[in-house]
């Protein structure tokens, strides 16, 4: 087929922010591209996730600020009691969305890509199958395509969601109501904003977790120093090592905690509501994959580094996936690289993602963040390649800015080579820990060390300085380590 006699350069199936970020990217260097939406342009960060949840956090983190009497006293300040109207910190997540979302759409429209609404499919090599939201089924022809679907929720069996009394992180973020008492399933990233914020409103919050620690996905470090904050000194109650079996909808919500391993029922529980945090799986299933033999692994798509779609291991011309579908960091941002490099590869720039360098973050207050390595993947790496790992702790107790702002409970835990002194990973807790990782993630993406990185030169009085002192405090023990 001649490139005359597509209907598209480019299609994009999905209009979250790595389907955005590949349309526009493409239009911007001239190819013809349509975007398939078959909800609201955005996708999951801008309608249900990343931008909503923030608005809330923000909101809600105000209230505690001004709420906590004890730590305003310290400055000489004396506030009244807090007063706070639920709907109008839900209007301000909804406004936020419509903003983003009006904006997001009008620099498609502006950049030149037509904007298709309806279910997108496979429907063979270069070929694209779209249900409008009018009934009408129709195929398009493009040179290139992308998946860009995005992913959903998982609720995991024996949990039945009725979207009021048992709902997902989808759902939460219209904050219709504050229950008096809320069980959050899951202790990942989302369980722990959303525990955040409903403590903050004044809720009573259990956690339930099946592995056998709260946060298990965090920093061993770093989750005992956060937890204190974050869990114990809130109204959370921790329930880690059961399994939510069974949750039934109602007034009240009534669950049925279950022995991990036995599945033998241990406890039963009545609260006003439950949230749904067990992760997110992939959106695939409307995709008729099958049409080109594709097989997912556990709804994934497998790609390459270069967002190469795969079959068996071998590229499939054309084909290409980014975002949450590929499985790999389900990260809004991470969606956004991988949309810009498949569009480079398809402009043949040859571009591969680097997911080491790739920071996350968890907006509770204060902030968790990491980029790079775990310890046990750095420890295992050393073991491999036959290196010693070296590790350093900087403390946010002896940093002037955070003694400043009465927030010294912080922690960064970096992680480097003690023989050449490449920085492997980092994981900060304390004020403004989301912010604070980008310096390092920018040092690993360049695969800088410690010895180059130490010279650096941080404004005093600022927080940046807690990732100088690790900096210079990982240089000693490399200095200590060779005998110098």
């Amino acid at each position: 087929m001649s490139k005359a006699s597509f209907d598209f350069d480019l299609i994009v199936i999905g209009a979250g922010y790595g389907g955005f970020d590949a349309a526009k990217h493409a239009s911007e260097h001239g190819l013809k591209v349509a975007i398939v939406e078959s909800r609201e342009m955005g996708g999951t960060c801008v309608n249900r996730g990343c931008v909503p949840s923030k608005a809330l956090l923000a909101a809600s983190g105000k209230v505690r600020e001004l709420a906590d009497s004890a730590h305003l006293s310290s400055f000489g300040i004396h506030a009244a009691p807090v007063r706070f109207e639920r709907q109008k910190i839900a209007d301000h997540a909804s406004n936020l969305v419509a903003t983003i979302r009006n904006n997001l759409t009008k620099t498609l429209e502006r950049s030149g890509v037509k904007i298709i609404k309806g279910q997108g499919r496979i429907e063979g090599v270069q070929k694209v199958g779209v249900r409008e939201i009018n009934g009408i089924d129709r195929f398009l022809t493009a040179k290139d395509v992308i998946i860009a679907s995005g992913s959903d929720p998982f609720v995991p069996p024996g949990i039945q969601t009725d979207g009021r009394t048992v709902f997902t992180s989808d759902q939460a973020i219209d904050l219709e109501w504050l229950p008096r008492w809320i069980a959050i399933i899951g202790s990942g990233y989302i369980g722990l904003e959303f525990a955040d914020i409903y403590t903050a409103l004044g809720c009573e919050v259990t956690m339930i977790e099946a592995l056998d620690r709260v946060m298990p996905t965090f920093d061993l470090d770093i989750t005992k120093l956060a937890k204190r904050k974050l869990i114990d000194s809130r109204d959370v109650d921790c329930r880690a090592g059961v399994l939510a079996s069974k949750i039934v909808p109602g007034c009240p919500v009534k669950i049925e905690l279950s022995d991990v391993k036995s599945r033998d029922i241990v406890d039963e529980m009545e609260v006003d509501a439950v949230l749904v945090a067990t992760g997110r799986v992939p959106t695939t299933q409307d995709l008729n994959l099958q049409s080109l033999s594709i097989e997912t692994n556990k709804g994934f798509i497998p790609v390459d580094e270069n967002m190469r779609v795969l079959i068996n291991g071998d590229k499939i011309p054309h084909l290409w996936a980014v975002g949450d579908v590929t499985g790999k960091l389900m990260l809004a941002h991470t969606a956004a690289a991988q949309g810009t490099i498949a569009v480079d590869n398809i402009l043949g720039n040859t571009r591969s993602i680097d997911y080491r360098s790739i920071p996350a973050a968890t907006f509770t207050h204060p902030e968790i963040s990491s980029v790079g390595l775990s310890e046990s993947e750095a420890k295992d790496l050393a073991s491999k390649d036959g290196f010693e790992l070296g590790i350093v702790r900087s403390y946010f107790k002896a940093n002037s800015k955070a003694l400043a702002e009465l927030e010294a409970d912080g922690l960064m835990k970096l992680l480097f080579r003690k023989d050449s002194g490449e920085v492997l990973g980092a994981h900060i807790y304390g004020l403004h820990a989301a912010d604070l990782i980008q310096e390092v993630a920018n040092s690993i993406s360049r695969r800088q060390t410690v010895l180059e990185l130490v010279n650096e030169v941080h404004t005093h009085p600022t927080l940046s300085e807690v990732i100088e002192m690790a900096y210079k405090q990982a240089v000693i023990q490399m200095k200590s380590n060779s005998g110098k």
